[in-house]
């Protein structure tokens, strides 16, 4: 009998199949993409192994059989550990890793919580191929490679790589135009040309930002002011300066999703406080507010509100770009005599934001060290909110008047525990334990804010201040779709996804008196003009891409980082057109007159980021000023 003869580089074909079938599992397994037809099916299917030939394919070069073991058993690793850390990432974020967001390291112990919360004991399997690849090397016998005379060899096997990933490239096309120039969205470049090859495209993508601002030389700046100036909306005589002189306290209500507003869970009332505040006469409530942000979550909607610039795709702004110049709201408002702050009892390094805030001229940030947090004062992520309020009441006290102070509540983070004796209602029942846990954090933040509005009060700083309120991001992920639709009774459809990127915004202006709900479409870039606006400063000159909420030239036009929008009659989500009345999928010609507009405003607000376009302009009147490159 022929004794079985195991074919020359096993080792290396085993290595290759094992990590290709691994990942397209993970793939089925632990992302929710959604896939149209066979043709998307069988692209997700091949493209993992157009990366993975090549870079296993570099062991052809290695004589040494250690040396090419040690590597291949490297590359295996190195690919578990990816498609791992994107599986973890994706169930809270329900999106993929950027190179920007894994060099943020000083974030890595504040966010240790949400990480174990979204680990799996099934995700040992994206290091099933280590195993089969170790297997292979302890058992399968190998001979060196004769690497001389082998060169035809190779020239056929990363030929047939080459052209596998043609292929690849070519139906990923013919799927999705224009994909690797026009996509926002990471998981349709995961679907099309793989993990991998998306981390090589996101490096590349990095790069060039990186170089936009070294060859910039804002001439570029004329282009996109014309565009801004284009759009900007007058303010509404009535509104403009309705608060001028008064302190500004602008709160940002961590985590906190439209759809928990006069509404109920198991027939508990889950913000009784904040309803009382829609129906305030002092109070103007916009049901209809998107949120806009990134990935940068919570530092995105910062900058947002500070700079009415959209956040970096795949990014945080803090930390790629805290070296900019910028026309912040905090800038503005600091020229106008305001003692500018913000307050936030978590370390001034999370997020880089020590740094950023010197970028954006604020002028004190309060962090943990102001704050005196003592034994039951402090769960999850940091200091609760009702003493973290209660205390910034305390500072404000003793800042200089007028102020404006920017407040960073915590509690209601992901993943929502609370100690019991902050449990105001019981838990949801679901399938979903973030879910289950949300409505109580969003119920003891009401109960916050409440205490806030007394405490100012009290305080005497109530009368003669303004309080604009809003969410900064979405507390539930698209993951947890199903434990959703069992609360709204009703499948989640994209259209509902995208419906539920809706956050509270509150304009409370004491003793106004002529409040209302407002349902005027609106998002987070346009609260730097309204605010300015209302407090009496005009914006004409600035860059800015939102516009005033009560200003009766606001459009209703809201583009979220991904590329999705919204219109007063259409929202635009996965490619397709959704009728907003009926939610039901419209003529695609309806949205089609606003694509390539969402697209440009996003590469435009790219631009003047990567390019530090700012430090080009003519603060006096806004017009660009022309500098040599630095």
């Amino acid at each position: 009998m022929r004794k079985f003869e195991w074919p020359k580089h096993s080792v290396l074909i085993i290595a290759v199949i094992a990590t290709w079938l691994t990942t397209y599992i993970g793939y089925l397994t632990s992302f929710n993409m959604k896939i149209d037809n066979a043709m998307q099916q069988f692209i997700l299917f091949i493209n993992p192994l157009t990366f993975l030939l090549f870079v296993y394919g570099i062991a052809l070069f290695i004589k040494k059989t250690k040396t090419r073991n040690r590597y291949i058993v490297t590359v295996s690793l190195l690919t578990s550990i990816i498609m791992f850390s994107n599986a973890v990432f994706y169930r809270f974020f329900t999106d993929f890793i950027t190179l920007p967001l894994l060099f943020q390291t000083n974030n890595f112990a504040d966010l240790t919580s949400s990480i174990t919360e979204n680990m799996r004991f099934i995700d040992v399997f994206f290091f099933t191929d280590v195993i089969i690849v170790l297997l292979a090397i302890r058992f399968i016998p190998q001979e060196p490679v004769q690497v001389t005379g082998r060169k035809v060899g190779r020239k056929v096997y990363f030929a047939a790589a080459a052209t596998l990933l043609m292929f690849n490239l070519a139906m990923a096309e013919a799927q999705r135009p224009q994909l690797l120039t026009r996509s926002f969205d990471r998981e349709l470049l995961v679907k099309n040309i793989g993990t991998y090859n998306y981390h090589l495209y996101d490096l590349f993508v990095q790069s060039k930002s990186h170089a936009q601002r070294a060859f910039a030389d804002g001439t570029e700046l004329t282009e996109i002011e014309n565009y801004v100036k284009a759009n900007h909306a007058q303010p509404d005589p009535e509104m403009f300066g309705v608060a001028k002189d008064r302190n500004v306290i602008i709160v940002s209500l961590e985590s906190l999703q439209n759809f928990v507003i006069n509404n109920e869970m198991d027939g508990h009332v889950i913000t009784p406080f904040l309803n009382e505040l829609t129906k305030n006469k002092d109070t103007f409530y916009f049901n209809n507010f998107y949120h806009q942000t990134g990935l940068g979550k919570t530092s995105d909607s910062e900058f947002i509100v500070e700079n009415s610039l959209y956040g970096r795709n795949g990014s945080a702004v803090f930390f790629t770009h805290s070296g900019n110049t910028y026309d912040s709201l905090s800038e503005r408002l600091g020229e106008n005599g305001y003692f500018t702050s913000v307050m936030h009892a978590n370390s001034k390094s999370f997020w880089n934001r020590d740094i950023m805030y010197k970028a954006m001229d604020i002028q004190k940030f309060y962090d943990v060290e102001s704050y005196s947090i003592e034994e039951g004062q402090a769960v999850n992520w940091g200091m609760k909110d009702i003493p973290f309020f209660d205390q910034s009441v305390e500072l404000m006290k003793d800042m200089q008047k007028p102020f404006a102070t920017r407040m960073i509540t915590l509690t209601n983070h992901h993943p929502f525990d609370l100690d019991e004796e902050d449990k105001l209602i019981p838990e949801y029942t679901s399938n979903s334990n973030t879910l289950n846990k949300y409505f109580q954090t969003v119920r003891y933040m009401d109960e916050a804010v409440k205490g806030f509005f007394e405490d100012l009060k009290e305080n005497g700083l109530y009368d003669n201040s303004i309080i604009i309120m809003y969410g900064d991001h979405y507390g539930i992920s698209e993951n947890h779709n199903k434990a959703m639709g069992m609360y709204m009774d009703k499948e989640i459809t994209p259209f509902d996804n995208a419906e539920l990127q809706k956050v509270p915004m509150f304009v409370h202006i004491p003793g106004y008196g002529k409040g209302k709900e407002m349902d005027e479409l609106s998002g987070q870039l346009d609260l730097r003009p309204t605010i300015l606006h209302l407090l009496g400063i005009d914006t004409k000159a600035d860059m800015q891409f939102g516009s005033d909420v009560f200003s009766p030239d606001h459009e209703p036009f809201v583009i979220f980082r991904d590329g999705r929008f919204v219109t007063d009659k259409n929202i635009y989500t996965q490619e397709v057109c959704y009728d907003i009345e009926t939610g039901e999928l419209t003529d695609e010609a309806q949205c089609e007159p606003y694509v390539e507009r969402a697209t440009t405003e996003l590469n435009y607000s790219d631009t003047v980021i990567n390019g530090d376009l700012l430090r080009f302009k003519d603060q006096k009147d806004g017009s660009p000023e022309i500098k040599e490159r630095e």
